[in-house]
C-alpha cells in the first residue's frame, strides 16, 4: 500500500499512536491509502502556554485520519487542523461517501473515467460529446444534462476544477493519473455551495514520495486505441512532487469518432517554514476529436453505429440547405483546458490553521458539433480562504472551519453557421454571448463530538449569484432571414443551505449515520438565452433548483473479510432544472426549464468480500425512483396558429433516469508460490431501461455487459527496475449492442391533442466487443 498525504500540505504533523486506532473512511469500498507523516517541529518553537500536541518523533505511516473517528481517539489529540480541513474533500463526517482506491483499477485499462466510477453505489455515466466527456451522475444529478457534468462539484488534490458557472468536463481525466477517488453524495452546497445539489468528486493524484521514481504505460487495442503515459515522482528534503503526462488516440467504433488527446498533471508542496505549507496545482489538456450525430431511437434500431446527417445552409446563413454525414461537414471538438492553481497554509499555533487557495481556469472552445460551431475562450477565477480550529467545547471534542470564497467567469462567445465544404467551414455569425458569472458567500461548519460514540455534526453556506448577459441574434428565428436584436439578462440570486448530521459508532463493527441537508444550483447565463423550440429567445425567468435531502444508512465491518454498506435516500426537489434536447431542426441543441416539484428517493449499496484466500467479491447497486410531483407542461401543436395543449407531468418517470445500475466483480489473485500476482477477473454492468421523454412515451433500452480481465503483477529485484504490470481485458466480450448514452427529448402534439416523442436526435451507442491490452513497468 502506497503513502499517501493527505490534501492539506507537504507535511503533515499527525499523531501515528492515535491514528492507528481510528478505522478508515466510512462506505470505503477497500482501505483507503495511508498517510505519510513527517516528524514535526520541536515542540519548544511553541510558545509555552499553547496546548502542544504529542508528536511523532519520526517518519511514520499510519491509515488516514477518518471523517468518522471511533470513540477511542481524540478528535483533538489525533488529527491535525491541516487534515480536517483536507478531510472536507475526502470523507466529510456523517456524509455518504465512498473512496475507490488505485488497487481496483491499476490492473486494468482505465480508458475513461467512467471504467473507475462505476465502482461507487449513486454513481452513473454516459458517453458525452468526446471520448473522454463523460456525462457523471450522482443519484441522477446529471442524467438529464446533454453535455458534459452538471448538479456535482469536482476537485483535483482539492482545487475544484469546476468552473463559477456550474460546467465541470471530464476530457483532462486520465484515470492513471490517480490514487484515489472520493465520491461524496447527497445535496452539499452547505459545503461545496452552488452546483452541489447531488454532491462532489475528488480525484487525488499520487504524491511524489509514493511513486519514488519513474513509470511508464501503454495500453492498445481495439479500434485504434492507444495510450502511451508516464509518471514521476520523488521527494527531496521538504519539496515534494509528481507529473503526470499521457497520449491517448484512437479511430473509434463510429464513422467521424477518432480523436487525440493530451493531458498534462502536476502537483507539487513545500514546507517552507514549520508553520507555512505551500502547493502548486498544474492541469492541461488538448482535445482533437471528431464527432458522429445522435441518432433517434428508430435510427438506432436500424443502424446503431451509422453516423447520422446534418443539413447546412448553402450560403452559410439562410435558405437552401445541403444533407451532408458527419464527416462530411467536418464535425468535431478543438479544445483546450489549462487550470493553474497555488495554496498556502498557515498554522497560528497546534490546533488553527489559515488557508488561503487561488486557481486561475481557462477553458478554449472550437465546437462544429451540428449545423452551428460554439466558439470562445472562458477564463476563470476562484479564490477562497478559511480558517480551522481544533480544540475543546464544554468538555467535547471540538472542530470549527469558518471560511469564505470569491469566483467569477467572464466571456464572449459566438455561434457561427456551418456550410458545406468540409473541414466545418464557418458560414456567417449566428448569434454572440457577452456573460458573467459571478458567486461569492460564506461558510461555517461545526464539528463536535458528543460521547464516545456519537459526534454531531452542524453547518450552513450562504452565496451570492449574480448573472449578467447579452445576447445578440443575428437570424430571425421565425422567418430565418437577416435581422439583429439583443436580449439581455441581470439576475441575482441568493441562497442558504443549512445541514445536520449524526454519527453513532456503538462498537467497531457497526456505524449508523443520518443526515439532513440542502443543496442549489442557479441557473447558467446561456440557459437564459435558449428556447423550447431551440432558437434564440428570451428564457430570463429561470429559477434555482433547491433540494432537501434525507439520508439514513449503516456500515457493517464484521472483519477485514467483509464490508458491508447501505444508505436510503429521500429527497424533495422545487424548481428542478431540467434539460431537454430541442427539435431536429436545432440538432445538439438543448433547453432548460423549471419543473415546480419533484422527489427523488432511492437505495445505494457497497459490497465488499474476500471470502477465501485469493478471492474477492464487490458490488455497487444503485435504485433511483425519481418522478414529478407539480408541473403542468405546454406543448403547441405544428402550424400557424396551431393549438395550445397543457398536460399535467405529475406522477410522471423523470426522463433520464435508470431505475437500476449494478456493478459486480468476482476475481481471483494468487497470492502466493511461482504465480503469485497472476490474476483475473469477471465484471457484470447492468442498467436497466429509462424514459426519454416527458409523456413517459419512449424507453431507451437496457443493456448487461460482461467484461473478462486476466492481470500480471511482480516485483522486479534489480538495480533499475522496481515492479512490472501486465494484463489484457475483452470488454462485452458478448457483443452487446446498446445505448452508452441517451439525451431526453422533448414531445410533440398533433391538432387533435395526441402526444408523441420527439424525433430528436439524442443517441450515442456504445462500444461493440473490444480487445485491450496494456502494461506499465515501474523504475528506480
Amino acid at each position: 500500500m502506497y503513502r499517501y498525504h493527505a490534501l492539506g500540505g507537504a507535511s503533515l504533523a499527525v499523531l501515528g499512536s492515535a491514528l492507528s486506532l481510528v478505522p478508515y473512511a466510512a462506505e470505503a469500498q477497500t482501505a483507503l491509502p495511508a498517510v505519510t507523516v513527517e516528524a514535526p517541529r520541536a515542540a519548544t518553537a511553541r510558545p509555552a502556554a499553547r496546548k502542544p500536541a504529542v508528536r511523532s518523533s519520526a517518519r511514520t505511516q499510519v491509515r488516514p485520519p477518518s471523517a468518522n473517528p471511533a470513540p477511542a481517539a481524540s478528535l483533538t489529540a489525533g488529527i491535525t487542523p491541516s487534515v480536517a480541513r483536507a478531510l472536507l474533500y475526502q470523507a466529510p463526517t456523517g456524509q455518504t461517501e465512498t473512496t475507490i482506491d488505485r488497487s481496483q483499477f491499476d490492473n486494468r485499462p482505465a480508458v475513461t473515467v467512467a471504467d473507475v466510477l462505476r465502482e461507487s453505489p449513486g454513481i452513473s455515466v454516459k458517453q458525452g460529446n468526446g471520448p473522454r466527456d463523460i456525462g457523471i451522475s450522482i443519484r441522477g444529478s446529471n442524467a438529464r444534462n446533454g453535455f458534459g457534468i452538471r448538479n456535482l462539484v469536482i476537485f483535483d488534490d482539492g482545487f475544484p476544477v469546476t468552473q463559477p458557472d456550474g460546467l465541470s468536463r471530464s476530457d483532462l481525466i486520465d484515470p492513471r493519473a490517480y490514487g484515489a477517488i472520493d465520491v461524496i453524495r447527497g445535496p452539499s452546497s452547505a459545503l461545496y455551495g452552488n452546483y452541489a445539489t447531488g454532491g462532489a468528486l475528488n480525484f487525488r493524484t499520487r504524491p511524489g514520495g509514493s511513486i519514488d521514481g519513474a513509470e511508464y504505460g501503454v495500453d492498445g487495442g481495439s479500434f485504434g486505441y492507444l495510450n502511451n503515459y508516464l509518471t514521476y515522482g520523488k521527494k527531496v528534503g521538504n519539496i515534494e512532487g509528481s507529473l503526470f503526462a499521457s497520449d491517448a488516440r484512437g479511430d473509434g467504433f463510429i464513422g467521424n469518432s477518432w480523436y487525440n488527446t493530451q493531458t498534462v498533471n502536476f502537483l507539487g508542496t513545500l514546507q517552507a517554514t514549520p508553520d507555512d505549507r505551500f502547493t502548486v496545482k498544474f492541469i492541461n489538456n488538448y482535445l482533437d476529436t471528431r464527432l458522429p450525430v445522435r441518432l433517434t431511437l428508430g435510427q438506432y434500431y436500424q443502424n446503431p453505429f451509422q453516423q447520422g446527417t446534418v443539413a447546412l445552409f448553402n450560403n452559410g446563413f439562410n435558405g437552401l440547405t445541403t444533407t451532408l454525414s458527419a464527416d462530411q461537414a467536418g464535425l468535431g471538438r478543438h479544445d483546450r483546458r489549462t487550470i493553474v492553481g497555488g495554496r498556502w497554509e498557515h498554522d497560528f499555533d497546534n490546533t488553527t490553521t489559515w488557508r488561503n487557495q487561488f486557481v486561475f481556469d481557462d477553458r478554449n472552445i472550437s465546437q462544429p458539433t451540428s449545423n452551428t460551431c460554439a466558439i470562445g475562450d472562458f477564463p476563470s477565477y476562484n479564490y477562497m480562504s478559511d480558517v480551522t480550529k481544533r480544540g475543546e467545547i464544554l468538555g467535547m471534542d471540538s472542530t470549527t472551519f469558518f471560511g469564505g470564497w470569491y469566483n467569477t467567469l467572464a466571456w464572449s462567445s459566438d455561434t457561427r453557421f456551418l456550410r458545406p465544404g468540409g473541414n466545418a467551414t464557418l458560414g456567417q455569425l449566428q448569434a454572440n454571448v457577452l456573460g458573467e458569472h459571478t458567486n461569492y458567500g460564506l461558510r461555517a461548519r461545526e464539528e463536535l463530538k458528543l460521547t464516545q460514540s456519537l459526534t454531531a455534526v452542524a453547518g450552513i453556506g450562504w452565496e451570492t449569484t449574480t448573472l449578467k448577459g447579452l445576447n445578440s441574434v443575428y437570424k430571425d428565428p421565425v422567418t430565418g432571414g437577416p435581422t439583429f436584436f439583443t436580449i439581455s439578462a441581470d439576475r441575482q440570486f441568493q441562497n442558504t443551505a443549512p445541514e445536520f448530521a449524526l454519527l453513532y459508532r456503538p462498537n467497531t463493527e457497526w456505524q449508523f449515520r443520518g443526515r439532513v441537508a440542502t443543496g442549489y444550483g442557479t441557473p447558467q447565463v446561456g440557459n437564459l438565452f435558449v428556447l423550447s423550440n431551440g432558437q434564440n429567445g428570451n428564457n430570463t425567468q429561470l429559477q434555482t433548483q433547491k433540494n432537501l435531502g434525507y439520508d439514513l444508512g449503516f456500515d457493517w465491518t464484521p472483519n477485514s473479510a467483509l464490508k458491508l454498506s447501505m444508505t436510503g435516500f429521500y429527497e424533495f426537489f422545487r424548481n428542478e432544472l431540467v434539460t431537454q434536447a430541442t427539435p431536429a431542426n436545432a440538432p445538439n441543441t438543448s433547453f432548460q426549464f423549471n419543473a415546480p416539484r419533484s422527489e427523488h428517493r432511492g437505495v445505494e449499496l457497497a459490497a465488499d468480500w474476500k471470502f477465501y484466500p485469493g478471492w474477492r467479491f464487490t458490488a455497487a447497486y444503485t435504485y433511483l425512483d425519481q418522478f414529478y410531483t407539480e408541473y403542468t407542461e405546454d406543448i403547441r401543436s405544428p402550424g400557424a396558429g396551431g393549438t395550445l395543449f397543457s398536460f399535467n407531468r405529475a406522477g410522471n418517470k423523470i426522463p433520464g433516469i435508470s431505475p437500476n445500475e449494478l456493478t459486480a466483480r468476482l476475481g481471483y489473485d494468487h497470492m502466493w508460490g511461482p504465480r503469485a500476482g497472476l490474476g483475473a477477473f469477471v465484471e457484470v454492468q447492468w442498467k436497466d431501461s429509462f424514459y426519454m421523454d416527458n409523456a413517459n412515451l419512449q424507453k431507451a433500452p437496457g443493456y448487461e455487459l460482461v467484461n473478462l480481465n486476466v492481470h500480471y503483477k511482480t516485483d522486479l529485484l534489480s538495480d533499475y527496475f522496481k515492479s512490472l504490470n501486465l494484463y489484457f481485458e475483452i470488454r462485452n466480450v458478448f457483443d452487446r449492442t446498446y445505448i452508452a448514452s441517451a439525451n431526453n427529448i422533448g414531445n410533440n402534439v398533433n391538432a387533435a391533442g395526441f402526444q408523441s416523442p420527439a424525433t430528436t436526435g439524442s443517441i450515442y451507442a456504445g462500444s461493440p466487443r473490444a480487445f485491450i491490452a496494456g502494461m506499465k513497468l515501474a523504475f528506480k
